[in-house]
């Protein structure tokens, strides 16, 4: 039986020796996704627009609500929330397809010459692109509102990196366990929504009692969406003290998760 490399290096290596056919799966699994709608591809952008209207409405105008250390500004608080939403976004689209990733691509696991690995790395960027048009339409509301955005905004990819290396490896992970226990999507569903609501996302990390407060910083989606408001909303430098801890916990995760998938993906034709 073939053996396959959990090396840290085949994890880049994969990406870049599949990276045309990584990019042709991204294309289909966007266009196909909105195949057949009257309006296309262009619910990628509508879908996001459509939902800050609804969080300034509900939070600003219903709840009144007003971020702690911001102004009083309805649009502020919603360029503040969604901020922290496409965040989250990137995060829950991943998680919450990867237990099905090769149950619902079969055809792949039979053929040898398939490289699995792969398949994470086409759902991330298929998010990847949602997440993009998200910005756009924040950076469109922003300037519109408040003028040309920071400078800041340039270190956003660098912010988001660790977010990256955590995806990918609990991608890998829930792939694997997607196949053995096939209960883990209801699991995954679940928790992606407890943690919309333990995230601080409807609300700043000071907000809460300062008991609770080292609870929710061990988060992993807390430092990431603290530190992509500070760029994007307050135009301040990320802490990278705190961002290099976060690269070397994200470094981790996706190591440890394609080692697992890598090693357990023997079995999967067995199981499929």
């Amino acid at each position: 039986m073939r053996d396959f490399s959990v090396s840290p290096r085949e994890m880049a290596a994969s990406l870049w020796r599949n990276r045309s056919l990584t990019i042709a799966l991204i294309k289909r699994e966007v266009i196909g996704r909105y195949r057949g709608s009257f309006m296309g591809i262009l619910w990628s952008f509508f879908n996001p627009v459509f939902m800050l209207a609804v969080y300034t409405f509900v939070f600003s105008v219903v709840f009144k609500a007003r971020w702690s250390g911001g102004s009083e500004s309805r649009t502020e608080f919603a360029l503040v929330l969604f901020a922290g939403m496409i965040v989250f976004g990137l995060f829950s689209e991943c998680v919450n397809r990867a237990p099905g990733l090769i149950l619902a691509n079969v055809n792949y696991v039979k053929k040898v010459v398939f490289p699995l690995e792969i398949l994470p790395f086409v759902s991330f960027g298929a998010a990847m692109f949602h997440f993009l048009v998200s910005v756009v339409v924040w950076l469109i509301f922003y300037v519109i509102f408040f003028g040309m955005p920071h400078p800041t905004l340039l270190l956003l990819p660098l912010v988001l990196l660790p977010l990256v290396l955590f995806t990918l490896g609990l991608s890998w992970t829930l792939a694997s366990l997607g196949v053995y226990l096939r209960d883990v999507g209801q699991i995954v569903g679940v928790f992606t929504t407890a943690l919309l609501f333990l995230s601080p996302i409807f609300y700043p990390v000071t907000a809460l009692p300062a008991e609770y407060q080292a609870l929710v910083h061990l988060n992993p989606l807390t430092l990431v969406i603290e530190q992509a408001r500070q760029v994007l909303v307050w135009g301040k430098l990320p802490d990278f003290s705190f961002w290099a801890a976060a690269m070397t916990v994200g470094a981790a995760v996706a190591w440890l998760g394609f080692a697992w998938f890598q090693k357990t993906r023997k079995g999967f034709a067995d199981v499929l």
